[in-house]
């Protein structure tokens, strides 16, 4: 097809999509998250811990990628009546289907599943989801869907206001007695199943009144007008969709790589204190934060459904240290600012994030490099993470708590690492852990959640690994000393190598960030 038609085509498809709209009428039945849960197999094993903490909520950190996904299908083994899931991205590739046959395992079980997926990446799943959904017991919902399924791009030229604002909110909930929250989505490269890249990330797994707290947030969003049961969006399964579903299952368990894969998950740490039954939590006070569901629908400037000023509250002033990760951190005007004041009042504030030859987003780090020498002028410590240099959780026999390293660590066989952990930590007291990014799509446009944490223990972590180990696994950005411009120090066994332009990345991808920066588009970032 010639350029020409090609455009043609576009257009008219254009026209003929742009139209379409979502459903005008809606019947949602509202369900809330099941409390009868004591009796369960995970009530049972629970019960005694949270008695013996009574008002303090266990909390453990899953580190290592494979951990976090042995995490979730426990989850979904152990649950005997309900599993409520919330996601932003569940890709169909290994890791992602084993997931799905978890959920449907236990639906067979007789186990409620609801799920909630944000709609803006699920392109070419209609089919999978309409399969599961048709199960009795598995009822799906996409948030704020696009009315076009084939053609996406018209709801962005109708209706981009709307469809620009999503759902990055993630969570795992069993039996409303076990959860799971942070920033990893469900994909092969968030859980050590992607040989070519693997995102570092965190979660945290949590027992005790924070699960309640999630279940809260969950039902929310469940019973929201931007959640529209699948059934009202997708086509109808065909007859012969679950023999679909299963032969796919069957042949993931068959590939060579999966195989290798669920070899090493039943292998890791978390997998041996669980036969064990010696979960290492930390037992302390843990609040839930997260947007409102109806931010999708307001203008931006409706502060009091954003998560952000919930967020600077609970965490509190720094008085010491502030340390922040954050792969996608855009602080902007106002946000540079208060981050200079802190840094001149005293504060030690501490950042990492990706360097360009690390990150995913390139037009994201364009609207983070035009604030670095603000930053660093006013005091402030700059690391970007290299590529493929995977922060890891540190030996445990050197030091005890370091077992549970933080920001987390990628896939152990990837051959690249890009940042995507968002946690903060505020004078090594209390830890943020959870979705929201430091940039103008978390703070206006997106909805997102995390969990507040006050435990020295896990703030310290996290602390101690600015001060020893991303030091080695990163650039530390600085000012040259003719105060001409920026250079990237690499910390090596053998000493230091300087770098006068962003390391790793070829004139042709930085000149195309010189360009991106000039452009209004720091508010879509």
């Amino acid at each position: 097809m010639t350029a020409s038609r090609a455009i043609v085509v576009f257009i008219l498809g254009l026209l003929l999509t742009g139209c379409a709209s979502l459903p005008a009428r809606v019947e949602r039945t509202p369900t809330t998250a099941l409390t009868n849960t004591d009796d369960t197999r995970l009530g049972k094993a629970t019960r005694p811990l949270t008695s013996a903490h009574a008002g303090k909520s266990g909390i453990h950190p899953l580190v290592l990628a494979e951990d976090a996904f042995a995490a979730r299908v426990v989850l979904a083994k152990l649950a005997d009546r309900s599993l409520d899931l919330q996601y932003y991205i569940w890709h169909n590739d290994t890791t992602g289907q084993l997931l799905w046959q978890a959920i449907w395992d236990a639906a067979e079980r007789g186990v409620r599943v609801r799920l909630l997926l944000d709609d803006a990446n699920t392109g070419g799943l209609d089919p999978t989801l309409a399969a599961l959904d048709a199960h009795p017991n598995i009822e799906i919902r996409l948030f704020n869907p696009f009315a076009n399924r084939g053609f996406r791009a018209g709801d962005f030229v109708s209706d981009f206001s709307r469809v620009n604002r999503r759902m990055h909110n993630k969570s795992f909930t069993a039996d409303n007695l076990a959860t799971i929250v942070g920033g990893r989505n469900v994909g092969d490269e968030y859980y050590g199943a992607n040989m070519e890249v693997g995102f570092q990330d965190l979660d945290v797994l949590g027992i005790g009144p924070v699960v309640q707290q999630v279940s809260n947030e969950f039902d929310l969003f469940w019973n929201s007008a931007s959640a529209y049961p699948a059934a009202t969006v997708l086509a109808p399964a065909k007859p012969d969709s679950a023999a679909t579903l299963r032969e796919g299952w069957d042949k993931v368990h068959q590939n060579p790589e999966a195989v290798r894969y669920l070899d090493a998950v039943r292998n890791t740490p978390l997998m041996a204190q669980l036969a064990s039954e010696k979960v290492d939590f930390e037992w302390t006070s843990a609040r839930v934060l997260h947007d409102d569901p109806s931010k999708v629908l307001q203008p931006m400037d409706r502060s009091d459904l954003q998560m952000l000023p919930q967020l600077l509250k609970a965490m509190g002033q720094p008085k010491r240290e502030l340390d922040l990760v954050s792969p996608y951190f855009v602080p902007g005007a106002n946000g540079t600012k208060s981050l200079v004041e802190l840094a001149q009042n005293g504060v030690k504030v501490r950042v990492l994030t990706n360097s360009l030859s690390a990150t995913d987003v390139s037009p994201v780090h364009a609207g983070y490099s035009k604030y670095r020498d603000e930053l660093l002028k006013g005091g402030a410590v700059l690391y970007e993470l290299k590529p493929g240099s995977a922060v890891p959780p540190p030996d445990k026999d050197k030091d005890e708590d370091r077992s549970r390293g933080l920001p987390g660590s990628g896939s152990r066989g990837s051959s690249a690492a890009s940042l995507h952990a968002k946690t903060f930590a505020v004078d090594r007291e209390r830890i943020f852990v959870g979705s929201y990014n430091l940039d103008p799509r978390s703070a206006k446009l997106n909805t997102e959640m995390g969990v507040v944490i006050e435990s020295p223990a896990l703030a310290g972590i996290l602390s101690k690994q600015f001060d020893t180990t991303i030091p080695t696994r990163a650039y530390l950005v600085r000012r040259q000393a003719d105060g001409r411009g920026l250079e990237w120090v690499d910390v090596e066994p053998t000493g230091e190598t300087s770098y006068s332009t962003e390391p790793g990345a070829g004139p042709i991808k930085r000149l195309w960030i010189d360009f991106l920066e000039v452009l209004p588009i720091e508010w879509l970032l």
